[in-house]
């Protein structure tokens, strides 16, 4: 073999490197910047917090507000189980939420999630959730999904949100792996960049 032909084997090998390495990164982009917006609270995406509540608590309260929304090709009901609920920062609290099966077959859903105003969504801490998971509901089940959440302290020096008196946590649930699951999920994140 002659050192022309080695040479373009190797670039041969080495665009075929690239190109695997370009798609297996497109396929992780949505899990990645998924879990990029739950850390760092990014677009109104509350974060999912690994420990508990902190231990200072202020004595300004936020009133946390719940928005639940079911796509039409889910026969799912779902909604909180409480109205708004009123939380110092910093306080931890438990809610829920309900989710029935309406139809004649067992259905698994996937929940996706923010919080308005986007900004107060780098102060919201959820330590427990059921966002992002396979939810998979017999028919005629009705099924409870605990939330835990905390207001971060460190909202109350944040000058833009002095003025923020109630926030809202939305929730939207999709059939699982379905094109509209797969389409919310792109729009959700497009509408961050």
């Amino acid at each position: 073999m002659d050192d022309l032909a080695k040479k373009n084997r190797r670039i041969g090998f080495i665009v075929l490197a690239v190109v695997l390495c370009m798609v297996g990164l497109t396929a992780l982009s949505i899990p990645l910047y998924r879990l990029y917006c739950q850390v760092t609270g990014y677009g109104g995406q509350a974060v999912r917090a690994e420990n508990a509540a902190p231990d200072v608590v202020l004595d300004r309260s936020i009133t946390v507000r719940f928005n639940t929304v079911v796509d039409k090709n889910l026969p799912w009901e779902f909604a909180a189980d409480q109205g708004p609920v009123t939380v110092r920062i910093g306080q931890e609290a438990l809610i829920s939420f309900s989710a029935t099966n309406t139809s004649q077959e067992a259905m698994a859903g996937s929940a996706l999630f923010n919080v308005s105003p986007p900004l107060a969504g780098v102060y919201f801490h959820k330590t427990q959730c059921f966002c992002f998971d396979y939810q998979m509901i017999a028919p005629g089940e009705t099924v409870h999904f605990p939330v835990v959440f905390y207001i971060d302290p460190e909202l109350a020096d944040d000058a833009q949100l002095d003025d923020l008196k109630s926030v809202t946590l939305s929730y939207s649930f999709y059939r699982a792996e379905s094109e509209e699951l797969d389409r919310a999920l792109e729009a959700f994140y497009n509408q961050e960049k």
